[in-house]
């Protein structure tokens, strides 16, 4: 008989891509108990280095990712200069096995769920009870019953085993008058990819490809020839199986998928059109990324125009702003481009509503599997937006827990308190300011000014002329000062990271993706963002004498929210030096609740 182990949480996290991990961590920051289920041996799902797809998301001028996201980037750029993968799963994995509130079940894979039927709040009839996971390397069955569940699997694993509703393929144009050639509805989705990566070598490699590799010659790559020596190659358009099952047909589809990658890389060493004598197979993946599976059905589903047509949400808690990025079913045997791509307006909202399910009462979901259209799809799919989302999702489930609410209660009761606890967190919310108390607005900044504590943590299109941050000089003490000791319940900082990375070496994908595809010999190494505060100082002022709070010599982060909760007479902070060794160090925020 096989191991049987029963854990109990508040939320059970089935996923641990970014958006499960992000999910998990925002949860468990916020003490609420969680249990991370992940089927494979290392975290970030599409991102790991199993499948070695990039983090993208909103293009555009300071519109990147913070939150969780850029705390994870910042120290992959601090630990792995060289933007090795096995480093980069260590970061992932430090990242959550430090959260002491995380139980970690790698190589666990969700297989079944119990659930009761009945008339929950909100018009739902059913609830999870518990969810069960087969955890191979130690033949043990884990049943885990939580209070919540969120579902970042990508596949969507808790639709069929539960029942919440879900929608799977194209939708007619007509259905949400949507800028689609599909007049019919049809089962068609994105296609999966196995990647390859080369690596320079310093003399000639040879390569003999496997008997069963995929021919292929100039006429394949006619719309995109692979480069080794661009830093943006990293053969994404090597993609099957959108006219498939990408779930039931996912082996043959990845048998389909090695066959096209050795074929490719064959083409790349033997065919004379690539210049790459000098070049090795570095790695080539079996396990495929998805694109798109099922999508399940929330409150709300997101459009293609809601993202074209920039709609506002009252309850956004996220964004996008990646292009609609249609790939066609065909995929590499497209006859045409293998995607089209259409601008979006960057950022635009994501609301909270489609992230939790229409018919399940305690189901959240957060990932590419979220609520919306194919065609919306195209653009919330891609992982830095994913992340945002799980960090919405995480926050949103640790403040049903605080308050015994369903998913669909926290919209309804506490929709301001998830905002404001996300911006707290460092998550840009467009047309969102983060709140601060009126004894910071009324009390002044010695060495400092007003555009310290305006709430705006980034300078964005979206704030027009309002001015972020100030240039302080390193060394330089920004002081509150009261007249009498008053209750101060927390202490916000947030530095410049350079969210568009210039101050980082190489072309643009080198400086914008967490990891890199080809590695040339003269690859750049990676650097902390030069204008991110390395060393600094905060201290206050208490009936009691002055203490230190926080004394940061190797700063990796960009914002912090420091719990304080004392009645004091000052809050100082001191700028030491930064990443660049400049004389002044850009500081967005320093104000308090």
């Amino acid at each position: 008989m096989l191991n049987k182990q029963k854990l109990t949480a508040d939320l059970c996290v089935i996923g641990g891509g970014m958006a499960g991990i992000c999910a998990a961590i925002a949860a468990a920051r916020q003490g609420t108990s969680v249990v991370l289920m992940h089927e494979r041996p290392v975290l970030g799902g599409n991102a790991s280095s199993e499948i070695r797809m990039w983090i993208r998301g909103a293009d555009g001028k300071n519109n990147m990712e913070t939150g969780i996201l850029e705390e994870i980037f910042l120290e992959n750029c601090y630990r792995n200069p060289t933007k090795n993968y096995y480093i980069w799963d260590t970061v992932l994995y430090d990242f959550v096995i430090r959260e002491k509130n995380i139980t970690l079940l790698l190589n666990c894979t969700c297989m079944d769920a119990s659930y009761e039927d009945g008339n929950f709040d909100d018009s739902r009839t059913r609830k999870i009870t518990s969810i069960t996971g087969y955890q191979m390397t130690t033949q043990t069955f884990f049943d885990v019953q939580s209070t919540n569940y969120a579902d970042c699997s990508g596949d969507s694993i808790l639709a069929p085993l539960t029942g919440a509703e879900y929608r799977l393929g194209r939708e007619s144009s007509d259905e949400f008058r949507e800028d689609t050639p599909v007049k019919k509805t049809d089962n068609y989705v994105m296609g999966m990819s196995c990647l390859i990566q080369g690596r320079e070598t310093e003399q000639p490699v040879t390569y003999i490809p496997p008997k069963w590799s995929t021919p292929l010659n100039d006429e394949h790559f006619k719309y995109h020839k692979p480069d080794l020596n661009s830093s943006y190659e990293n053969f994404w358009y090597l993609e099957l199986g959108g006219d498939r099952d990408t779930i039931h047909d996912t082996e043959h589809i990845t048998k389909d998928l090695i066959s096209l990658a050795t074929g490719t890389w064959n083409y790349v060493k033997n065919s004379g059109a690539c210049d790459a004598q000098n070049w090795d197979l570095d790695f080539l993946g079996f396990l495929p990324g998805k694109r798109e599976s099922r999508r399940m059905v929330g409150e709300y589903i997101i459009t293609q125009r809601d993202i074209t047509e920039n709609k506002i949400f009252e309850d956004t808690v996220a964004y996008g702003g990646w292009p609609l990025d249609v790939h066609s079913p065909d995929g590499f045997y497209n006859k045409g481009e293998v995607n089209t791509v259409e601008a979006t307006p960057s950022p635009y909202c994501v609301p909270y509503r489609c992230m939790y399910s229409k018919n399940i009462a305690n189901l959240f979901f957060a990932g590419r599997n979220i609520s919306v259209t194919h065609m919306a799809l195209s653009s919330t799919r891609v992982m830095a937006t994913c992340a945002l989302i799980g960090q919405s999702v995480g926050t949103a489930a640790a403040i049903a827990s605080k308050y015994n609410l369903s998913p669909h209660g926290v919209y309804k009761s506490k929709l301001h308190e998830l905002q404001q606890t996300l911006t707290e967190n460092d998550c840009f919310l467009p047309h969102i300011i983060r709140e601060t108390s009126d004894l910071c607005s009324k009390t002044p900044i010695v060495n400092g000014n007003d555009t310290l504590k305006n709430g705006i943590d980034r300078p964005n299109s979206l704030y027009q002329d309002i001015e972020c941050g100030v240039a302080v000089k390193n060394g330089t003490t920004l002081e509150y000062k009261f007249d009498k000791p008053e209750m101060v319940h927390s202490l916000h900082l947030t530095f410049d990271s350079d969210l568009n990375r210039e101050t980082l070496p190489g072309d643009y994908p080198d400086r914008i993706c967490s990891m890199r595809g080809n590695v040339r010999i003269d690859s750049p190494q990676c650097c902390v963002p030069k204008t991110l505060c390395r060393e600094f100082n905060v201290s206050i002022t208490t009936p009691a004498g002055t203490k230190t709070i926080l004394n940061q010599t190797c700063n990796l982060t960009r914002s912090y929210s420091i719990d304080i909760n004392e009645s004091i007479y000052s809050i100082s902070f001191i700028p030491k030096s930064n990443w660049g060794n400049t004389d002044t160090t850009t500081v967005f925020s320093f104000d308090f609740k």
